[in-house]
């Protein structure tokens, strides 16, 4: 197939290259670069399979007719999203909207990456997608939740109304490779206190909590769901429920570190729990993660030493 995929510079978007290139299809990978980073696809440079384009999916762009649309631009960590509110907003509606119709144009199939964050802070515990949601739509969360939320009606919109073939993964916490050392996650950010030494931060008492599903279990998952009739929502995620205490541990298990743990206070509307209910995956798909918290932290630590030691060398430049 001749396939897009937005955001193909970014954490998720890069792996999902990697996957389909390897498969054989002929990737448009197309990022403005806004939190995307071009080392992220440097090893498919000199693949005859992979073209880059440096656009902005917010704005009317054309590549030609394609097969398939994986719209996964955007920014999606609470650093990004946080720094970048309305460009957020903007690639969740208009970008949502200018993909959307490249597949109607194309006669394409569509899958959008929307993510847990559409279920804010639930109320219902383990979140499955009949779950409606408890979001603050003004608060400093809004950016990103809302965007999503947004974009899976406009995706709705066009299978109802332009008979676009559709598909909606909601993506829970996922790591691994390629993850930003500053990006304000969980993982990123405890690896590279760890890793340097540091004490880990943890937010409020530790006990709100979020389960972590390895990368590539996650691209796994969304590949199957790409390839069915399903339409609606489909959370793909890992159910094991971590709190961030319990994360904490874990890193320094796994990387040795003698960093000690601080606590700082909660950020506003952060989710006390976060779980998804993979019993739809599990039927539809025959997906469930295989990697374990424990082994993807060791498989993810190579690529998380040499993250550190670049910025170590950059620091020592710029001093």
């Amino acid at each position: 197939m001749r396939v897009l995929v937005t955001g193909a510079a970014g954490f998720v978007g890069s792996h999902l290259c990697d996957r389909l290139v390897a498969e054989g299809d002929s990737v448009i990978g197309v990022d403005n670069l806004l939190t995307g980073r071009l080392e992220n696809l440097e090893q498919l440079q000199n693949n005859a399979k992979f073209e880059f384009q440096q656009l902005d999916v917010s704005e009317p762009f054309d590549i030609g007719r394609v097969d398939y649309v994986f719209h996964f631009a955007s920014p999606a960590s609470p650093v990004d999203y946080s720094n970048h509110g309305i460009e957020t907003l903007k690639v969740g509606s208009y970008g949502s909207v200018n993909c959307l119709e490249i597949a109607k144009k194309s006669g394409a199939k569509y899958l959008l990456a929307s993510t847990s964050e559409c279920y804010g802070d639930p109320t219902v515990h383990p979140q499955p997608e009949s779950y409606w949601g408890n979001v603050n739509p003004i608060g400093p969360r809004s950016v990103y939740d809302e965007s999503k939320r947004f974009a899976e009606a406009m995706t709705m919109a066009y299978l109802r109304y332009h008979k676009v073939d559709t598909h909606i993964v909601r993506i829970f916490n996922t790591y691994g490779p390629r993850l930003q050392l500053n990006d304000g996650r969980v993982i990123s950010n405890f690896m590279k206190q760890a890793l340097r030494g540091d004490d880990l931060t943890v937010y409020g008492d530790g006990s709100q909590t979020r389960s972590f599903c390895y990368v590539s279990d996650e691209i796994e998952g969304i590949l199957r769901l790409s390839r069915t009739d399903e339409h609606l929502p489909t959370n793909i995620g890992n159910p094991v429920e971590f709190t961030i205490l319990d994360c904490a541990h874990k890193v320094l298990e796994v990387t040795g570190s003698k960093s000690r743990i601080t606590f700082e206070p909660l950020p506003v509307d952060d989710p006390k729990q976060r779980r998804p209910d993979i019993g739809k995956a599990k039927r539809l798909l025959n997906w469930e993660p295989k990697i374990d918290l424990a082994a993807g932290l060791r498989l993810s630590m190579e690529y998380f030493e040499r993250a550190i030691e670049l910025e170590r060398k950059a620091e020592t430049a710029a001093v």
